[in-house]
């Protein structure tokens, strides 16, 4: 009998063991899964109608830097989208003309070259269109497209740029276009250490922000707009913030969109704060608890977009982990700050 209930519970043991040999086989075949679904793509895309040419990027990097594009000779492109900041800036809202605050935080130039339609209402339906709606704008940079060519003919140096560019179609308001997101198409994110963990290097990145990776795509549901290698599926929603300003739903004309806002890639966000279009929310842990909550305004239409999410402390924690893992490591910050400071270097690009 003794002999009996020893075999049992040895098989019992057996058994348990083998259970959970094959749960956690299925848990980590769950996780190679997703993993291919964040693969970086192998090459930056180029529209026909503006394919890259070297030229392109060297004039249109110069006029992303040029304050002669606005009336006052003091803005740029790059004032907003600061190359130290990622391609944005670190302020709530956007600084305009003379220095006055936007309705809107300044998106990041991140991978844009992955983007269709542009600015957080999603108002401009390319890149080229985008491009040149801040210089005519009047509470940006509030210049003329004749006065841009005008000013820009007149520069001896800029008149041998677009020749070399642009040899048929010279220095015109679409060339001009074409240049500046030519350049802006080569702002690409950075390897981080959650590439290096998705190329199959395992320690990469902690165990808590392997579970954090897991609960994004799972209970905390962040997947649902923050899919594919750039963390976002280019769509709009409702986020449950305080909203004074229609979004997206002023542009198509649906209801359910009315204070639906463009959803931004998560590459590099460590460094990226304020968060939201609106810059109400200063840190990751800000941004998690309003998500976590279903947000703090809600509408019909946040009920859509976004529920509770009931995520435990330790759960939240293990997400900012994996947020994290987006962004540079903190040696590699450090590092990239120096650097940045020293040279103006744009570690991004």
């Amino acid at each position: 009998m003794a002999k009996f209930i020893i075999a049992i519970s040895f098989l019992l043991g057996i058994s348990s063991l083998l259970v959970s040999f094959i749960k956690k086989n299925e848990d980590a075949s769950s996780v190679e899964t997703l993993k291919k679904l964040y693969q970086r793509p192998q090459y930056v895309r180029y529209p026909k109608s503006n394919p890259y040419t070297p030229a392109k990027e060297i004039l249109g990097k110069a006029l992303f830097f040029e304050e002669a594009l606005s009336r006052s000779n003091k803005m740029s492109c790059a004032t907003c989208h600061r190359p130290d900041y990622h391609f944005t800036d670190n302020y709530p809202k956007a600084l305009g003309r003379e220095g006055a605050e936007l309705p809107r935080r300044t998106p990041t130039l991140l991978n844009v070259a992955f983007g269709n339609e542009f600015f957080w209402d999603g108002r401009a339906r390319t890149l080229e269109e985008q491009a040149l709606m801040p210089i005519q704008a009047h509470d940006e940079m509030d210049l003329s497209l004749d006065e841009m060519v005008n000013r820009l003919s007149q520069d001896p140096n800029y008149q041998k740029l677009f020749k070399v560019a642009f040899p048929q179609e010279g220095l015109t308001p679409a060339s001009v276009a074409k240049a500046i997101t030519t350049y802006e198409r080569s702002i690409i994110s950075i390897n981080t250490p959650f590439d290096r963990w998705i190329d199959g290097e395992e320690r990469a990145i902690s165990e808590e922000a392997k579970k954090g990776f897991v609960l994004f795509n799972e209970k905390a549901k962040c997947v649902t707009c923050h899919s594919g290698w750039n963390f976002t599926n280019g769509s709009y929603a409702d986020t449950g913030l305080a909203e004074t300003q229609p979004g997206r739903g002023e542009i198509v004309q649906l209801e359910v969109l009315k204070y639906g806002f463009k959803t931004p890639t998560l590459r590099s966000v460590a460094d990226r704060a304020p968060y939201m279009h609106d810059g109400s929310l200063s840190t990751l842990n800000e941004v998690v608890e309003h998500y976590n909550r279903g947000g703090s305004h809600i509408r019909k239409s946040t009920k859509i977009f976004i529920t509770s999410l009931n995520l435990t402390e330790s759960e939240k924690s293990q997400l900012i982990d994996f947020l994290m893992t987006l962004s540079r490591s903190k040696k590699e910050r450090h590092i990239a700050s120096q650097e940045s400071h020293r040279f103006g270097v744009n570690y991004d690009h």
